[in-house]
């Protein structure tokens, strides 16, 4: 199977996972749908713009992500 297949296929088991679990509430639901959200963009920014051949860059890109997700997810929890 070839890259971009492969990558596809991850997409749609993710878009999946994160439909099956939009209909949940709470903390935990939350930070799963931004952990989702957090592998899709990895997902995307790795096997379709290739920032995984690069050098730090993918890195670049998902850590300040991943602050922001978790940040995002803090908001949230105080609720």
């Amino acid at each position: 199977m070839d890259r971009l297949t492969r990558n596809w296929l991850v997409l749609i088991a993710l878009i999946l996972a994160t439909t099956a679990l939009a209909a949940a509430d709470g903390r935990i639901a939350a930070a799963g749908l931004l952990a989702l959200a957090w592998a899709k963009s990895r997902a995307i920014l790795g096997g379709f713009l290739h920032l995984d051949r690069a050098p730090g860059w993918l890195s670049a890109f998902l850590v300040p992500l991943g602050l922001w997700l978790c940040l995002v997810w803090a908001l949230t929890a105080v609720r």
